[in-house]
């Protein structure tokens, strides 16, 4: 990259950056006047707190790269990757769209949890059409297969509805679904960017920019939640990135802790909310005695929501961690 591509990446994070928080403060305000609000089950009394706090971040995250392609079309004077972008954004739009929908109607009371994956659908399709990603995977004991029309068709729709709706299941502490995407989406971007994936990286960085920006406000005490509009964008968002950066085994063994929260869910039909806990007086909080979430183990180990939260941040990291030595 040259000095002046470094400059208009640099430029894209930091309008990321500065218009996630612009535009959560006013959503702050908004939120509390309309009462878009839920309660903070994990505090005694459960303060009320502003909800759908994924789109100011979503809205952030596309500044920054509509800045990239502007300056990218009009200074530098091409259109390199720009289609992929567009459909990038399309699918992170949808997912964040879908989300909020959910967020704003309340879908835990009026659908069930398997009726969800469909709902989802939608954010596969802008990816689908361009048939983006590469056809051809390995197999254990096969090699490499190409899969052809079954890529766009299948595996596609499949990553993307299943990031997006495994993401939303591990959540429900102050700063834990923002953390957890900025820590797996710079692993992402570092492993683009080495890879020669330079605007790849940038679209997973001015995601991270962004979801910092919101941390400010989402980290314990949380002033907002990041709601359903934040982990489905962000799921999808990390599915998207997997697949067009040949990335698909560094997504799926980052996501192993969603694995593990998709069997412990599973045991109890998926009726254990990983907020099932029961707040104390002195700000101490006592897991339920049935594990349902990996939220549970934490908590009965730290019997704080902060501790609990920063030990399974720290448990992302370290399978980042091993990630990144595997390329530098």
């Amino acid at each position: 990259m040259s000095d002046g591509s470094y400059f208009l990446a640099l430029a894209s994070l930091a309008v990321s950056f500065f218009t996630t928080m612009f535009l959560i403060q006013l959503w702050i305000r908004a939120a509390k006047k309309f009462n878009l609000v839920g309660k903070d089950l994990n505090k005694f009394g459960g303060p009320a707190v502003p909800e759908a706090g994924g789109l100011p971040v979503m809205f952030g995250m596309l500044a920054g790269i509509l800045i990239y392609i502007f300056f990218k079309t009009f200074l530098i004077k091409t259109e390199t990757h720009t289609l992929v972008l567009f459909a990038v954004m399309m699918s992170f739009i949808l997912a964040g769209f879908l989300g909020f929908i959910d967020d704003i109607l309340g879908w835990k009371q009026g659908l069930k949890q398997w009726q969800k994956p469909f709902l989802t659908l939608p954010i596969a399709i802008p990816l689908m059409v361009i048939d983006a990603g590469h056809h051809t995977i390995g197999v254990p004991y096969f090699g490499l297969v190409n899969l052809g029309i079954i890529y766009p068709l299948l595996i596609i729709p499949f990553g993307i509805i299943g990031a997006a709706n495994g993401f939303n299941m591990l959540a429900g502490l102050n700063g834990l679904e923002a953390g957890m995407g900025a820590i797996i989406l710079s692993t992402m971007g570092f492993v683009a960017f080495v890879t020669g994936k330079p605007w790849l990286a940038l679209i997973a960085f001015c995601a991270v920019s962004a979801l910092l920006a919101f941390l400010l406000f989402n980290k314990y005490p949380s002033k907002i939640f990041p709601g359903d509009s934040l982990t489905y964008s962000i799921g999808a968002l990390i599915a998207i990135l997997a697949i067009l950066g040949d990335m698909e085994r560094i997504g799926l063994f980052l996501f192993a802790p969603y694995f593990v929260e998709l069997i412990l869910k599973a045991r109890y039909k998926f009726r254990f909310e990983s907020t099932a806990n029961t707040p104390q007086k002195d700000g101490t909080l006592l897991a339920p005695e049935k594990t349902g979430s990996l939220v549970h183990i934490f908590v009965r180990q730290f019997k704080s929501e902060l501790w609990a939260c920063r030990g399974i941040l720290l448990t992302e990291a370290l399978l980042s961690l091993l990630v990144l030595i595997s390329y530098v």
